[in-house]
C-alpha cells in the first residue's frame, strides 16, 4: 500500500475515485465534488500548485493531496496533510482529512493510510498533528486512535485530536 500525489496519478483512475464520494461525508469534504473530466484536470494543477504554495487563497496553508493505492493498484482513499497550520486550522480541522471509498471500508485502509500521512507530516516537520472527528463518525476516531491519538478537546459535534509523530 502507498500513498501517491495526486499530480502524479492516474487522473482518470483518480478522477473516478473522487466521482465516488459525495460533497461531504461524515466531515471528509470533496472538494472535486461536481467536477468534469475537464475540469477536473484543473483542479489535479490547483491541487499540484497548492502543494507549493502557489496562488493560494486567501486563509489557505500549502497542502498535498495524496491517493491511496492498495497493493492491486486500486485507487481506495483520499488523504489531505496540511502543511503548516492558520489559526483557524488549528482550532478545527487541523493537518490532516481523509476517506475511503465506500467499497473499500473496514478494511483497514483508513488505519494504514493514516499511518502513511504520518510519516509524510514528519518530513514536513510537523510534530503533532492534529485532526478532527465527527462525533457520529466512531470508525474514524478508532482509526486515529489506533494511530496514537488522543482527544484533546470537544465541541458539539466534533472531537479534536492529536497525534505525537514518532
Amino acid at each position: 500500500m502507498k500513498l501517491v500525489c495526486l499530480w502524479d496519478c492516474d487522473p482518470a483512475k483518480a478522477f473516478e475515485l473522487h466521482a465516488s464520494f459525495d460533497q461531504d461525508e461524515n466531515g471528509f469534504e470533496n472538494a472535486a465534488y461536481g467536477l468534469d473530466r475537464r475540469q477536473f484536470d484543473d483542479y489535479i494543477e490547483k491541487k499540484r500548485k497548492e502543494s507549493l504554495g502557489i496562488e493560494l487563497p486567501q486563509g489557505y496553508v500549502p497542502a498535498t493531496e495524496y491517493i491511496l493505492v492498495n497493493d492491486d493498484g486500486e485507487y481506495v482513499g483520499i488523504f489531505n496533510l496540511r502543511h503548516e497550520l492558520n489559526e483557524y486550522l488549528a482550532k478545527h480541522a487541523g493537518h490532516i482529512g481523509y476517506g475511503i471509498a465506500k467499497n473499500y471500508r473496514g478494511r483497514g485502509y483508513a488505519s494504514r493510510g493514516l499511518e502513511l500521512l504520518l510519516q509524510e507530516a514528519r518530513k514536513h516537520g510537523i510534530t503533532t498533528a492534529y485532526l478532527s472527528v465527527n462525533k457520529n463518525n466512531p470508525a474514524s476516531l478508532k482509526v486515529q486512535q489506533k494511530n496514537g491519538a488522543w482527544i484533546d478537546h470537544e465541541d458539539e459535534q466534533e472531537f479534536y485530536t492529536r497525534i505525537e509523530i514518532q
